[in-house]
């Protein structure tokens, strides 16, 4: 029997290629797993209505972690017309598998490190080593909407904010409403996980990156308990930065920054921007953690237009796994994986489309499982 059962997701596109070339490296590592496959993503969205059935929420109930290759979405009305015809009139809404599976799982962490590795052609500056923890069960992916909206929202809002007085007269169907939602919980852990982390690597500083002096009420919330936990570990520096000025700032001076903490859409914008600093999102891994499931996956999307065609650049899915590794416990077989990746990229001999080169998604994985 495999020591792990780790869920295999490859969802839509060219997940199904990194996700692939991936288990190249982790065989190549012995690395002992059941790979256990999930259905999720566009496909079953058009066929059953439903991109995260009930089987695969089953099967993360029962798994050590998981792998997670990347999803197409698309707005609700361009979704709904997606469907097969015996499901279009149904009244079926798309909403992204990668946000319910979170919130399903409470997997509060979204962990992004964004790493120059040494030789990469794409880096903007050598020795960038950022770690970006954003919050990612609540905010504005909440999923709290509403459009058109609803009369007795409207009239309950104009009789407890005076500013909503402005949009009172204009009907329901003229305008629409997304909540951000901060609650006192969410923000403590994932603030709580950055400090955690900075003390147990050794970083020195932890950036609360907000929007608290106009988004007052959750973001001036989120600071205010940064503040409150920064108390608890003394020997870690905090600051804190607006979201706009953050990524001026980011830019300006990269090695300002060390490990960085932000509310779910600002951890998304951010983490992006950081990782297109060390090359772009062929090389920005993820996982969404929580106390009892992860699940590991690329920041990149599915990238139809590439799918098939074993050209994108594995890299971000092989650093997920890695994470994975380390997640688990094994981490003698993530310092192995990454010293790998790191000798493929500075040696230059191997390099995808993106990185101004001629080789394959496959061509790549085998170059770092070859240095394993």
């Amino acid at each position: 029997m495999a020591k792990y059962k780790i869920a295999w997701l490859p969802g839509d596109g060219v997940g199904v290629e990194v996700m692939d070339a991936s288990k190249l490296v982790l065989d190549k590592l012995n690395f002992d797993a059941e790979y256990i496959h999930g259905d999720i993503g566009w496909e079953y969205w058009c066929k059953e209505g439903d991109a995260f059935p009930d089987r695969t929420i089953e099967l993360l109930g029962k798994v050590d972690a998981a792998l997670f290759g990347a999803i197409t979405s698309k707005p609700v009305k361009a979704a709904a017309n997606e469907l097969i015809p015996e499901l279009q009139n149904k009244g079926l809404t798309y909403r992204s598998p990668i946000v319910r599976m979170r919130q399903t799982f409470d997997l509060y962490t979204c962990l992004r490190p964004c790493k120059a590795y040494q030789g990469n052609p794409l880096n903007y500056k050598e020795g960038i080593d950022i770690v970006i923890f954003r919050e990612n069960t609540e905010g504005m992916y909440s999923g709290v909407e509403f459009n058109p909206v609803p009369k007795e929202l409207s009239d309950l809002l104009t009789s407890l904010s005076k500013p909503f007085g402005a949009f009172k007269d204009i009907p329901g169907d003229e305008y629409a409403i997304s909540c951000k939602i901060n609650t006192r919980k969410g923000s403590e852990r994932i603030i709580r996980a950055a400090f955690e982390y900075a003390k147990n690597f050794g970083r020195k500083k932890v950036t609360v990156v907000h929007k608290a002096n106009v988004v007052r009420a959750t973001d001036g919330l989120f600071l205010e308990i940064a503040k409150e936990v920064a108390k608890d570990f003394p020997g870690i520096k905090m600051d804190d930065a607006n979201i706009d000025a953050m990524t001026m700032w980011i830019l300006k001076d990269p090695f300002n920054y060390d490990v960085v903490v932000a509310p779910n859409l600002f951890g998304d914008i951010i983490s992006d921007l950081s990782a297109q600093l060390v090359g772009g999102l062929g090389f920005a891994c993820s996982g969404n953690i929580g106390n009892k499931l992860a699940v590991f996956e690329p920041s990149h999307g599915s990238a139809p237009k590439y799918s098939g065609l074993d050209k994108v650049n594995p890299i971000a899915m092989i650093l997920s796994a890695k994470m994975m590794l380390d997640w688990l416990g094994e981490t003698e077989k993530g310092t192995l994986l990454e010293k790998a990746v790191a000798d493929v990229i500075n040696e230059g001999k191997v390099r995808t489309y993106d990185m101004k080169g001629i080789n394959t998604t496959t061509e790549m994985a085998k170059a770092i499982a070859d240095k394993i």
